[in-house]
């Protein structure tokens, strides 16, 4: 007979990997697991894997507040923890929107503009730094039209 980390399937390998999962998802979400194994021994592996599954649809403080929950109520299976799971991220979305939109009682506003400022120029100077920019382009194209017009050896 094979020793227990040589063989291809561990079932408790595969148990202290499932609860390592459940602990990096949060404190609840461990002692959650830890207690349906408890109960269930094996059999309930599935439930355990589907609650460590459900941070990929749900954010990992989410599933965590949700197994905290379930602990409360005293109600230990994975469809309880879906259930919650979804509530919990339904109203994290919802006071997000609330918040955009400004529904949240506070009012949004939104910076007035302003045009005085120790850090904006005058106005002149801005038409000045406009101008010389149009005479260095005008003298530019003029110089650049003269030069290819009497170019050596051009037959113009």
């Amino acid at each position: 007979m094979l020793p227990q980390d040589e063989r291809v399937f561990n079932p408790s390998r595969e148990t202290r990997y499932i609860l390592r999962q459940a602990s990096e998802i949060g404190e609840h979400a461990a002692r959650l697991c830890e207690l349906l194994f408890a109960i269930e021994g094996r059999v309930g592996q599935r439930k355990l894997w589907g609650i460590v599954a459900l941070v990929r649809r749900y954010p990992a403080h989410c599933v965590n507040a949700a197994c905290a929950q379930a602990l409360e109520q005293g109600i230990y299976s994975y469809k309880r923890v879906l259930a919650l799971s979804e509530g919990l991220f339904a109203q994290a979305l919802a006071a997000i929107e609330a918040h955009a939109s400004g529904d949240n009682g506070a009012v949004l506003t939104t910076p007035e503009l302003t045009q005085q400022h120790g850090l904006i120029r005058d106005v002149d100077e801005y038409g000045d730094l406009f101008a010389h920019a149009a005479a260095t382009a005008t003298a530019t194209v003029s110089s650049t039209t003269a030069a290819t017009t009497t170019a050596p050896g051009s037959l113009a």
